[in-house]
């Protein structure tokens, strides 16, 4: 587990490396901030068709040969990219096919790497696991993007997209040497694996997430979050630069802050045991009641005061979230399962920039804020009561008629 979160860890730092990069290389070529935009959202398309089907080829392959294979071949793409980067050859038509099918080995890639490291635990310790995952998620996203400027200034763009490749490699060689830890939850392989996931499995994976409730509940309210709330860094930087009058190095200090507390959340994820679909609500509307206070609050430094409890929260909710999407399904079917919230989750990724700018245009930053914590607390208590009416005031059945019973014969 030390050896996978050390690779995870060089990987995300790399692959954030290569996003900040990218989006610089896009406007270069472009000029246009809708062209960038438009690169990033044809990476992460091809998961909102692909992801069910990449959850179920992770659920019938071993999972090792899997992870090492899209590792593989997410170098392969990256060191390509860098080659036509340093030979000035890379035109915005070849960057977006590359990103496109860099998006479509993700989709297997994401599961695949996803319950690899949840075969290194044992079953009791899965939440935790998971949480040291999200703390070298947000480690490697920072270190990523300090290293971005650093190795542009003295080495040049192509250098980026090579250290990301190198980055794949180093995972794809450290996969071999993983093996489960006793006590943890092992993968159906071989002829069962292939009964189990006839016809690709996509439509069992389906109903088995239709037909769990929680899982739907997690689904509703993961998706009205990110939709009216999370994307802080879009709808702080209005705030920030607009109603609070401070400049591009005033929200430089608000991201710092928000990177520390998705740590301190991430150590703080690490710690649960039983994280359930009620803690992730629960923590949603703590969320959303701390982002009404940030759209109220009267200076900067107000904001910055408001915004590590915000992310906090929002990092323990991950944590847990996951951990319940993670732990929920049987072991034969976590790969579909992910690949169903993966596309689920490109749905409200897509769609939840573009639906919170237009509030912004209507309702303005602090109008925006809070607006969307409001719909998202109000939301989460309507559901916790038509809940709780539902468990304590079960639906009675039409009682039977009695059964006639026999007459009784007196003795002549």
């Amino acid at each position: 587990m030390r050896w996978w979160s050390v690779a995870n860890f060089v990987s995300n730092a790399g692959t954030w490396m290569q996003l900040t990069v990218q989006n610089l290389l896009v406007l270069q070529i472009t000029g246009s901030a809708a062209a960038t935009g438009l690169s990033m959202s044809v990476q992460a398309a091809p998961a909102l068709l692909m992801s069910v089907l990449g959850g179920a080829a992770v659920d019938r392959w071993p999972r090792r040969l899997t992870a090492a294979v899209s590792q593989a071949l997410l170098a392969v793409i990256a060191f390509t990219t860098a080659t036509l980067v340093a030979l000035d050859r890379l035109d915005m038509t070849t960057l977006m096919v590359l990103a496109a099918v860099t998006g479509m080995v993700a989709t297997v890639d994401n599961p695949a790497c996803a319950l690899l490291g949840n075969d290194l635990v044992p079953a009791e310790d899965l939440p935790s696991a998971i949480g040291v995952g999200a703390l070298v998620f947000n480690a490697g996203r920072l270190a990523g993007a300090a290293l971005a400027g650093v190795t542009v200034g003295f080495l040049g763009t192509a250098a980026a997209y090579f250290a990301n490749g190198f980055s794949f490699l180093f995972v794809t060689a450290v996969i071999p040497f993983l093996r489960p830890a006793a006590g943890a939850v092992r993968q159906v392989t071989g002829r069962a694996a292939r009964r189990s996931t006839s016809d690709m499995g996509v439509r069992e994976g389906l109903a088995f997430f239709v037909r769990r409730p929680r899982l739907l509940a997690l689904a509703g309210v993961t998706g009205i979050a990110a939709v009216f709330g999370r994307n802080y860094g879009l709808t702080l930087a209005v705030l920030v630069t607009g109603p609070l009058a401070g400049g591009a190095g005033a929200f430089g200090t608000v991201s710092t802050v928000l990177a520390a507390g998705g740590i301190v959340g991430a150590v703080l994820g690490a710690r649960l045991r039983r994280p359930s679909v009620r803690l992730v609500g629960a923590l949603a509307a703590t969320g959303a009641l701390l982002q009404i206070a940030a759209g109220l609050s009267p200076s900067l430094a107000v904001l910055l005061v408001l915004v590590l409890p915000m992310a906090v929260v929002e990092s323990v909710s991950d944590t847990a979230g996951t951990a319940v999407l993670q732990t929920d399904p049987p072991a034969h079917l976590r790969g579909r399962v992910l690949g169903v919230w993966g596309s689920i989750g490109t749905v409200w990724g897509l769609g939840g920039p573009p639906a919170l700018g237009l509030l912004m245009e209507l309702a303005g930053p602090r109008g925006a804020l809070i607006t969307g914590g409001a719909v998202i607390a109000a939301s989460i208590a309507s559901g916790h009561v038509l809940h709780r009416r539902r468990t304590v005031n079960p639906v009675a059945l039409p009682a039977k008629a009695p059964a006639p019973q026999p007459a009784l014969q007196t003795a002549a």
